[in-house]
């Protein structure tokens, strides 16, 4: 069996079935680990959500930040409010919208292979948390969103604090806090507190932040699998892999196959149309 990652999609439908063409991809023996944001933004973010769901076990997809914004607009009391232009406005008047939300709420925040020491995330994990806790913290958000309480949590999901981690954190702050780290994240700010306005590349980080990678950290030798980070580009350093080569932006989607034993990746890409 074969496992390949493959960064975010965000609707890139036709790249992607040309990249598994290139990979030989085979749902019958192999797998695939997606980094989230399955849609918004490309052409045909319908067709790759019913596509991956279709894949079944034989693809492990964690939620983006573009998964969650979906599954937040279907909870408005009417769904015709979303613009008529939005991308994912075919989603949610498709004949089986309520299905694909529903598959889509239970997707992980955290996918994390203990046999294999790999996760896999969207934007990435805090570097005080340890892998154990991480999980803990991520399973926390995920009871939510596949219970009763996921519309109070999707309504009052939007903001950028608390930016600063703290135990005694509670209810939607906590929640709201542990989807900013697994699905926004970028920046680590030297107080160890998010600074979720710095965009672009590492290199554009201000005097008092730093990529969350380069922040010491607890995982000790979990690899990490990470997108959401375009202007990174494919980027392998230091126990992590960073896969958004900014596809919908007209550059690449790129795959790597993550389960050789020594890790040396072959990053493998097709060319995107863009928007």
């Amino acid at each position: 069996m074969a496992i390949y990652a493959i960064g975010d999609l965000q609707g890139c439908y036709d790249p992607l079935l040309r990249l598994l063409h290139n990979l030989k991809f085979d749902p019958a023996s192999d797998q695939l680990w997606l980094t989230g944001d399955l849609v918004n933004r490309g052409p045909n973010s319908l067709a790759t959500l019913r596509f991956v769901k279709s894949l079944g076990d034989s693809a492990i997809t964690v939620l983006g930040n573009h998964d969650l914004h979906l599954l937040a607009l279907a909870e408005r009391p009417k769904r015709s409010l979303v613009r008529k232009r939005s991308a994912l406005n075919t989603i949610l008047h498709a004949h089986d919208a309520d299905e694909l939300l529903h598959w889509l709420r239970h997707r992980p925040l955290l996918h994390f292979d203990e046999g294999r020491d790999q996760a896999l995330v969207h934007a990435g994990i805090l570097p005080r948390w340890s892998m154990r806790k991480a999980c803990r913290r991520a399973r926390e958000v995920e009871q939510v969103l596949r219970g009763d309480q996921h519309s109070e949590l999707l309504r009052h999901m939007y903001s950028n604090k608390p930016a600063i981690w703290r135990g005694d954190l509670s209810g939607v702050v906590r929640w709201r806090f542990i989807i900013n780290v697994f699905t926004r994240m970028r920046m680590i700010t030297r107080k160890g507190g998010l600074d979720l306005k710095t965009k672009g590349t590492p290199d554009m980080a201000s005097a008092y932040s730093k990529p969350w990678f380069r922040v010491a950290h607890k995982r000790r030798d979990t690899e990490v699998i990470f997108g959401h980070w375009s202007a990174l580009g494919y980027f392998q350093s230091h126990g992590v892999v960073g896969l958004d080569s900014g596809c919908v932006w007209g550059r690449s989607l790129t795959a790597v196959r993550i389960d050789k034993p020594k890790r040396e990746y072959r990053p493998v890409s097709v060319a995107c149309a863009g928007p």
